[in-house]
């Protein structure tokens, strides 16, 4: 199977979204390697960077159900190179 190394980087408006991203994030939670978060209280906003090491179609399935979810922004970067 090949994988490549991913950052998601999710910036979440609606609190109330924070659980359903969690729940997604357990889900795929084999294929974490890491998280960070940064609630930003200025603007009422968290900021959340998730690093993966999975295959091309996991790493856009779940970024397409996190920018789903009411209030939240996500983007997907991914290395060029594949194991």
């Amino acid at each position: 199977m090949e994988t490549r190394v991913a950052l998601i980087g999710i910036i979440v408006e609606e609190p109330s979204s924070v659980a359903p991203l969690n729940a997604l994030l357990h889900e795929y939670s084999t294929y974490v390697i890491g998280r960070m978060g940064i609630p930003y209280k200025p603007r009422n906003i968290s900021v959340i960077s998730v690093t993966l090491d999975a295959p091309q179609d996991v790493i856009s399935s779940l970024s397409g159900k996190l920018g789903m979810l009411p209030g939240v922004t996500a983007k997907a970067l991914m290395t060029k190179v594949r194991d």
